[in-house]
């Protein structure tokens, strides 16, 4: 891993760095839901990223209850992660994601120890994840933070407790 990792909320700043490094180093799918826009990162799909994003700009109090942070490593934005609360009290679910270059460098892992400690401090006592099983960066990520992970049908679910 070179430099520290750090965590900023996504903000009109870092916003433009963000996707730049999806737009060179992701694919859409990755990095934000669907929209009906041509293939590609299309001018339509680089104005819904930036919608995406700013549409978490308040944090975990507002509308849509999801704090987004730009990921930094070695002063560079590398990538994404997101905490947005649930149903259940004091419960987030997790979601991340890593331009291609950053990704196999423990960069995801470290992250991820920040994100719980923001959740801790935001009083939340669980982590959950949804992934797909061939995702190996974010199930390794996940287990190297404590996650307890379990199979559920064409799908993994990880479960942190912050207790």
């Amino acid at each position: 891993m070179t430099g520290a990792i750090r965590l900023e909320p996504v903000d009109e700043k870092n916003l433009e760095p963000l996707l730049s490094v999806a737009v060179a180093e992701a694919e859409p799918a990755d990095v934000m839901p669907p929209v009906a826009a041509p293939a590609g990162w299309s001018h339509a799909r680089r104005e819904a990223f930036r919608e995406f994003h700013r549409a978490s700009f308040g944090g975990l109090e507002a509308p849509n209850r999801t704090a987004m942070y730009a990921i930094q490593a070695g002063g560079e934005v590398v990538g994404m992660i997101r905490m947005s609360r649930r149903d259940e009290p004091d419960a987030v679910e997790v979601g991340m994601w890593l331009g291609r270059s950053a990704r196999g460098q423990g960069i995801g892992s470290a992250a991820l120890r920040e994100l719980l400690n923001l959740a801790a401090a935001a009083g939340m006592r669980s982590v959950v994840a949804d992934t797909d099983p061939e995702n190996r960066g974010a199930l390794s990520a996940l287990a190297k933070c404590g996650a307890t992970l379990r199979e559920d049908g064409d799908r993994v679910r990880a479960e942190i407790s912050l207790d």
